[in-house]
């Protein structure tokens, strides 16, 4: 997946115990108008959210969770080592 062009893989490390991704999932939209979105999902359903300061949060708190995450070729690394072991 990651020769994919348009996937990027981060690892978290484990040693990192509070980051920026714990309080759940959340994906990042733009349309072609350049607009954004995020849905953000619990266990009981999803939240669209259109509101440009909540996506901005959401962005801002995306880029701090990138930003404690390894880089991609240490995240690359990591996995091709670990299936090493395999």
């Amino acid at each position: 997946m990651a020769d994919l062009r348009n996937v990027e893989i981060q690892i978290m490390p484990t040693r990192q115990e509070t980051h920026a991704g714990l309080d759940g999932p959340v994906q990042l939209l733009e349309t072609p108008e350049n607009q954004w979105f995020a849905y953000c999902e619990g266990q009981r359903g999803g939240l669209l959210i259109s509101e440009p300061k909540e996506v901005s949060v959401l962005q801002r708190r995306y880029a701090r969770m990138r930003s404690q995450a390894l880089t991609l070729t240490d995240s690359l690394s990591l996995l091709q080592r670990m299936r090493g072991d395999l």
